[in-house]
């Protein structure tokens, strides 16, 4: 079974901050040019954007709760460690805790990323035709 290979926050960051100005401008030129009287097709884009947005953030609030449960799973497991294997070296809290804040930062950035980016695609095919 192949495995997928997680891309790194940077690289999630680095997508998300090209995606979202181009979704933003296409969606506002579009905004711009319905004016007052919306076509079926824009009422749907409109009403997908608003859609779009709570449930990206319900998905990004949950996979963030998740990787928090877990990441605070670990903690504890490397301090009761820490107490019954004294002699071992265990990685500085300090550490753990950057690790943590990043995994739980990327695991929410991950569903907004993947809606901007597929926005883009999307939005950029519509254009060109």
């Amino acid at each position: 079974m192949p495995t997928r290979r997680r891309k790194s926050l940077a690289a999630q960051a680095f997508e998300l901050g090209l995606a979202a100005p181009q979704v933003v401008a296409h969606r506002m030129a579009r905004m711009a040019l319905a004016g007052h009287s919306l076509s079926a097709r824009d009422r749907r884009e409109f009403h997908r954007m608003g859609a779009e947005k709570v449930s990206a953030f319900g998905e990004a609030w949950t996979a963030m709760a998740a990787q928090a449960f877990v990441e605070n799973q670990k903690l504890a497991l490397s301090i009761m460690q820490s107490f019954w294997f004294p002699w071992v070296p265990a990685k500085s809290v300090r550490r753990q805790m950057n690790d943590a804040a990043l995994g739980i930062l990327g695991k929410g950035m991950a569903p907004i990323r993947r809606r901007a980016v597929a926005n883009a695609r999307r939005l950029g095919r519509a254009r060109r035709r």
